[in-house]
């Protein structure tokens, strides 16, 4: 029977639904990891406002007052589509009665039911024995009855909800009442039980729960760990929106061996600048000797205050040396020895950068006093001069103070003047520069120290470097690809100036590579400058797919030195540097290689080396093997061989490891395991770890000798809000995960 169709124009009929949901929230974007599809919904298939149509096999009107439709009854208003068996519509589409396979489906729910029944009048909507599906979220349950009108919103009873797969429900929410009410982006649960696999897990006589991507007050998911430092470490973070544009997330954490800590975080957002300050505080530390008190804070802001004017700020401290080994942090290493103090102003325009900084540092054990620069001025400018030349000039003023009462302390004022002839083309370039380096410092505190009280420096330097860019269409081992050659050659003279009367305030030897062969400065900062009379050489090869990708890099180097070095914290006893080489290679779309190595070579002794191998076959599945080797760093020989390796063990389960091994001290530094089970819906996460502690003693030495253990678990309900994901757990640690090789 072919079938028919029917007009209201005018009809108020499903009016109601719109009034009950207008100001209902967007629903969240479904999860990408679940292969279940999320319902959509088009509003191009709705009628025009105020419009109802009808369609069906058989209708039959009584007196214009009653209408009957039967078979595959389609009604579509302004705001919603319902399909069934058969429906009767009253006063003249003022009421609405569907039965019989009932399917109604809006911007907001996909309901079937047994039955429907709509009154205009009241502006009120029932449905009775239903399924439904949140409109383009994954969420989905039963209930007993759905109501939706004006005044209340959206109401399920004896309703349950998950965001599991229809018939896979790893996890539900089964409730006597959810309701959605008019105007929040809430759902609240009356009497709720939390199910996992069908086992209830607990109870709670209130819920509240998300049913938007928006920021919403309310509690997070909790987090449960466990460790020789802590004990038992459960986390419990409430999340408060308490505005668009700033919010605070409060987190009690319970430590079963130290005690009750609150972690506060407030951000703040405009439109040209950001803000984030945090604290820890654990008053009175049960595990420590007189129960101290114990805190660390963290402030940082990022603001543009005009067009060229930008304001940064990262300050940090915390109570004691320790305070990082014992409680963690998310912003520090355990391993690290300074904390950032730094406050930075900074100007920029094509010509133009100015930079003042104050700079200071909280220093944790009996690690060297870092200086202070309070403040630092730099200004850097440049410009052409006609059509080959270009004028540089670097310029800096900056006082250095310390909190060791016998340091020295300086203020510093150095300008360099640059004019470089820089010549570039496809082939190659060739820069030629001459720099005018002048510093004069005033240095006090200096009575127990060999040092001036004012020190005039000037020093000259020239330098002329010159490269060559030569590119075959075939490489010699496969004619697929092509193949660069890069020489390049360096000549730099430094003058020598004696600088022994000059303090160490910023100054520190740097480890050379390959492309710090052409650097032509031995030390951070300026307090020493290096002579020079040297030659550079280096030669990079590439080879380079048909995309211009490159599958395999190599790159040497060496210095000449053509007179002795005369600055005493430079002096060298071989007439050349140390040869540098580095190498990257894609053996295949799976294996990579990566290894940088410095051989001394009068005695043919490897100064320092690196060297990785990975094995990825995707983006879960890689195993790496890696050796690094320093033979003096700050009189000690590093030699570290490691081992990570992720893999799934099945479709849902997930494998992460990584182990680390002394070889000079013939122990293990660390070793790391993380099981995680991710499906549509949920997830859980297990990690173990041994690893050294790192503690200070109260005379501020480290200890080298003592491990910290511990596990720590994780669940991760989806949808909720909370996300997982398996790579994170390759970030945690001591060490973390890191690509060894750079090739794009």
């Amino acid at each position: 029977m072919k079938k028919t169709c029917a007009t209201f124009a005018s009809a108020t009929l499903l009016l109601s639904v719109a009034n009950a949901q207008e100001d209902l929230p967007e629903t969240t974007p479904p999860l990408s990891v679940c292969n279940v599809e999320p319902v959509s919904f088009s509003s191009s298939a709705l009628m025009p406002k105020g419009h109802v149509k009808v369609e069906a096999n058989r209708t039959e009107i009584i007196e214009n007052k009653v209408a009957l439709f039967s078979g595959n009854v389609d009604i579509t208003s302004d705001t919603a589509i319902i399909s069934a068996n058969q429906a009767q519509v009253n006063e003249n589409g003022q009421d609405l009665i569907a039965k019989g396979d009932v399917q109604y489906q809006d911007a907001q729910l996909s309901v079937q039911s047994d039955a429907v029944s709509l009154r205009s009048k009241e502006e009120r909507l029932e449905m009775q024995n239903t399924r439904y599906q949140l409109t383009g979220f994954v969420g989905q349950g039963a209930a007993q009855d759905i109501l939706l009108d004006t005044d209340t919103g959206i109401v399920l009873k004896e309703v349950s909800f998950t965001t599991c797969p229809e018939g896979d429900e790893d996890w539900m929410i089964r409730a006597s009442e959810i309701s959605l009410e008019k105007g929040t982006v809430w759902g609240q649960a009356k009497h709720t039980r939390f199910y996992v696999a069908d086992v209830p897990v607990f109870y709670l006589p209130y819920f509240a729960f998300p049913v938007s991507n928006q920021r919403q007050t309310g509690l997070l998911f909790p987090e449960l760990t466990s460790s020789s430092t802590t004990g038992v470490d459960y986390r419990q973070p409430f999340y408060w929106n308490i505005a668009p544009n700033y919010d605070m997330t409060i987190t009690p954490r319970l430590m079963t061996l130290r005690g009750l800590q609150l972690n506060t975080q407030f951000r703040h957002l405009s439109e040209s600048s950001e803000s984030m300050a945090y604290v820890e505080y654990l008053p009175s530390d049960n595990d420590m000797d007189g129960n101290p008190d114990r805190y660390f804070y963290r402030l940082e802001h990022q603001g543009q205050l005009t067009d060229n004017w930008v304001l940064d700020v990262d300050f940090n401290g915390l109570s004691d040396d320790n305070y990082l080994v014992d409680l963690g942090s998310d912003y520090y290493n355990r391993s690290d020895t300074h904390l950032y103090r730094t406050v930075s102003l900074n100007y920029y325009s094509q010509d133009l950068l100015v930079g003042m900084h104050v700079k200071d540092f909280e220093v944790l054990g009996d690690t060297a006093e870092s200086y202070r620069a309070l403040p630092e001025l730099k200004v850097n400018y440049q410009t052409s001069l006609g059509e080959y030349f270009d004028f540089i000039l670097d310029s800096e003023l900056a006082y250095f103070d310390s909190t060791s009462e016998s340091a020295p302390k300086a203020t510093r004022f150095h300008i360099a003047p640059t004019l470089s002839m820089p010549l570039r083309s496809a082939w190659g370039e060739l820069v030629a520069e001459t720099t005018l380096l002048q510093t004069f410092y005033r240095q006090e505190n200096i009575q127990d120290n060999e040092l001036s009280e004012n020190v005039d420096r000037t020093l000259g330097q020239a330098r002329l470097f010159g490269a060559l860019y030569f590119e075959k269409d075939s490489a010699w081992f496969n004619p697929d690809m092509s193949m660069t050659l890069e020489p390049k050659i360096q000549y730099l003279y430094t003058s020598y100036q004696d600088q022994t009367d000059i303090g160490l305030y910023d100054s520190t030897p740097l480890l050379t590579d390959v492309e710090g062969l052409f650097r032509g400065q031995e030390f951070t900062g300026l307090d020493r400058i290096s002579d020079n009379n040297q030659i550079t050489l280096g030669l990079t090869t590439r080879m380079l797919d048909k995309n211009n990708r490159e599958q395999f890099v190599l790159s040497v180097g060496q210095i000449f030195y053509l007179e002795d070095n005369k600055v005493v914290a430079a002096t060298k006893n071989q007439d050349r540097s140390a040869l540098a080489a580095e190498v990257d290679w894609r053996l295949n779309k799976n294996w990579y290689v990566h290894s940088d190595v410095q051989v001394t070579t009068d005695t043919d002794k490897v100064d320092l080396s690196s060297a990785g191998i990975e094995y990825r076959k995707d983006a879960a599945r890689f195993i790496q093997l890696s050796h690094r080797y320093v033979r003096d760093l700050s009189d000690e020989t590093i030699d570290q061989i490691g081992i990570s390796a992720s893999w799934p063990i099945t479709e849902n389960w997930q494998w992460v490891g990584r182990t680390y091994r002394d070889l000079e001290d013939n122990r293990s530094i660390e070793t790391y395991t993380g099981l995680q089970y991710e499906s549509c819906c949920w997830a859980v996460r297990v990690v173990a770890y041994r690893n050294l502690n790192n503690r200070y003693s109260t005379t501020g030495e480290q200890s080298t000798n003592d491990f910290d253990s511990g596990v720590s678990m994780q669940f991760i309900f989806k949808g909720i809000g909370s996300s997982g994901t398996r790579r994170s757990m390759l970030q945690d640690g001591l060490f973390g995960y890191r690509q060894p090789y750079s090739l794009n």
